[in-house]
């Protein structure tokens, strides 16, 4: 387990926390729907950290090709239908480009910076000409508004317990998940990012903003600057 990090539960859990039992129950969002309306159709997409596959497969049955990325071989052991890489993101370095390379689960907002850089490099590195990147940043109130929850439909509860500042801009973060049989926890390390402050980030990185694609602000379709 990863300094910051921990995660209790049934089954596996992964160097940051998460609980592979846990993310199979989980169920997709309107992620596929974000994504399918922001690139062209029939897309090769590559994704970053794509644990058990839970975007993955909505994004295969809509007809997208995938390259599924994760550091945990147990979580990519459930994904089915795309070509599957297990190892860092940050240390990526296929030799290959895709029209769409994604980094979604807050995953830029990694607790370590030179983590968070090595990612959007990574994301550089493998987007091909044209192509976009895209990205899922977290909402503006993600640590103002806690504690939190919300009861899925389908009869789970998700719940953010607490968000505290460690230092160096760094929050650690409890989320909890309940469900009628079990209950996970996860602790996890998150860097919060102001608008400009991410926009800085990409620039670092060779990439810039296209256009913010949710009324939120947390999906964000980005280009490699010219």
């Amino acid at each position: 387990m990863r300094e910051g990090y921990d995660g209790t539960g049934p089954g596996a859990i992964t160097p940051d926390g998460c609980a592979v039992e846990l993310y199979t129950r989980l169920p997709v969002g309107d992620e596929p729907d974000v994504i399918a309306a922001a690139v062209p159709a029939g897309a090769h997409i590559l994704e970053l950290g794509s644990g058990v596959g839970r975007v993955t497969h909505a994004l295969l049955e809509r007809g997208f090709t995938v390259t599924a990325v994760d550091e945990s071989a147990e979580m990519l052991a459930h994904v089915r239908g795309a070509r599957t890489i297990c190892g860092p993101i940050e240390d990526l370095d296929l030799g290959e480009r895709f029209d769409v390379v994604m980094l979604a689960s807050f995953l830029v907002h990694n607790g370590d910076v030179e983590v968070s850089r090595g990612m959007l490099r990574a994301c550089t590195r493998h987007v091909a000409e044209g192509g976009c990147v895209l990205i899922q940043r977290e909402g503006g109130d993600y640590h103002a508004n806690v504690p939190r929850e919300r009861v899925d439909p389908s009869g789970f509860t998700v719940r953010i317990a607490s968000s505290e500042p460690v230092g160096d801009g760094v929050h650690s973060v409890r989320a909890e998940y309940v469900f009628p049989d079990a209950a996970w926890t996860q602790t996890f390390l998150a860097r919060p990012l102001t608008k400009e402050q991410f926009e800085e980030a990409l620039a670092e990185a060779g990439l810039e903003v296209d256009a913010y694609l949710t009324p939120d602000g947390m999906w964000v379709r980005a280009v490699p600057v010219a």
